[in-house]
């Protein structure tokens, strides 16, 4: 069994960022909006952290659970969302702001949409 209180905190914040990216990502059209300006800068970074965030909150999250919790839900690929942390964080000069636009305009709804499925059936 798993810490249920550390793992809702956990789910929660993931949450909590898949919000802050919907959020940021609302005024962007396409993904040269990013690009164009300092302010898209701005938000490409800001929605960058937050895809760190959850990619390593999700490898915690695995931790603690012992890899068993996210395979109830074959939904979303978790390694691929997990493996975006990387990219950005190994990568970032490097990174494809197409890539960025890509996940969170085809995405990040459907994770955070099944972040609180998950939240509802733990709790």
């Amino acid at each position: 069994m798993y810490d249920k209180e550390l793992t809702l905190e956990i789910l929660r914040q993931i949450y909590g960022a898949t919000q802050k990216i919907i959020n940021r990502f609302d005024p962007i059209r396409f993904p040269e909006d990013f690009t164009s300006s300092d302010w898209g800068m701005e938000k490409l970074d800001a929605i960058c952290m937050q895809l760190i965030a959850i990619g390593e909150s999700l490898k915690h999250l695995d931790k603690i659970t012992h890899n068993s919790l996210l395979p109830h839900y074959p939904q979303i690929e978790w390694k691929k969302v997990k493996g975006m942390r990387d990219i950005i964080s190994h990568h970032y000069f490097d990174l494809n702001a197409e890539a960025v636009y890509d996940v969170c305009k085809h995405h990040i709804e459907g994770l955070s949409e099944t972040i609180e499925i998950i939240i509802s059936e733990v709790e």
